[in-house]
């Protein structure tokens, strides 16, 4: 039998909007800057999906400096870095949404950046009356993979988990999906490996975001 999905949850960096050579490139800047330990990119974009605070656990374990300092150095070279044409939608994100929007599912975004920094690409976009919530990583305790985002928003919204599609790139965001209770769909095309997204056992897996519109039918 079909599911009915009436509701989705998506991730942002890396499911709708390509953010990751401005993020690898901020991170790389900060990381000059404090003078920190080298990363690859690979290693870099492994974190995206992550919020600031939690990367310095990840790529510098037991380093105060980072600790301390890495989250405030980021936000403040990104600043310097960003430029409205820095980054783009994925293929198929602006018709599928308007599609699914005219349609009425009723959608929302829990992303791990700041609230501020989501609404300003969400009003650059255009797609501020597609969502009903927008969750950003400083509106929670507990950031991904912890179900607390999409707890949030289901709350909010008075949205039934089974019929909710919770969509990311990263294996955090299926497993945050599935600790909420949620249908869960990863896209191969982000930012996650297709191994780490099989790994985390999401219901469904799509290679391009308008291949969304054959789940949600």
């Amino acid at each position: 039998m079909k599911n009915i999905i009436r509701n989705i949850v998506f991730d942002f960096d890396g499911t709708l909007v390509d953010t990751a050579p401005l993020i690898v490139a901020t991170m790389q800047a900060a990381i000059e800057r404090l003078g920190l330990a080298p990363k690859t990119e690979a290693e870099c974009r492994a974190t995206i999906g992550l919020r600031l605070e939690e990367i310095p656990k990840v790529l510098w374990p037991g380093n105060e400096v980072a600790e301390r300092e890495f989250a405030t150095a980021y936000r403040r070279i990104f600043d310097e870095l960003k430029r409205p044409l820095s980054v783009t939608l994925f293929p198929g994100v602006a018709a599928t949404l308007d599609d699914f929007h005219r349609r009425g599912l009723r959608m929302a975004i829990a992303s791990s950046r700041s609230r501020a920094s989501l609404e300003e690409y969400v009003a650059m976009f255009g797609m501020a009356d597609y969502f009903e919530m927008l969750v950003g990583g400083n509106d929670v305790t507990h950031g991904k993979p912890s179900a607390e985002p999409v707890e949030k928003i289901l709350a909010a919204c008075g949205w039934r988990p089974e019929e909710t599609l919770t969509v990311g790139d990263a294996n955090v965001d299926i497993l945050m999906g599935r600790a909420a209770g949620t249908l869960t769909c990863a896209v191969s095309y982000g930012n996650g490996t297709r191994e780490q997204l099989e790994a985390a056992a999401p219901t469904y897996i799509v290679d391009a975001f308008d291949r969304l519109a054959s789940i949600v039918g």
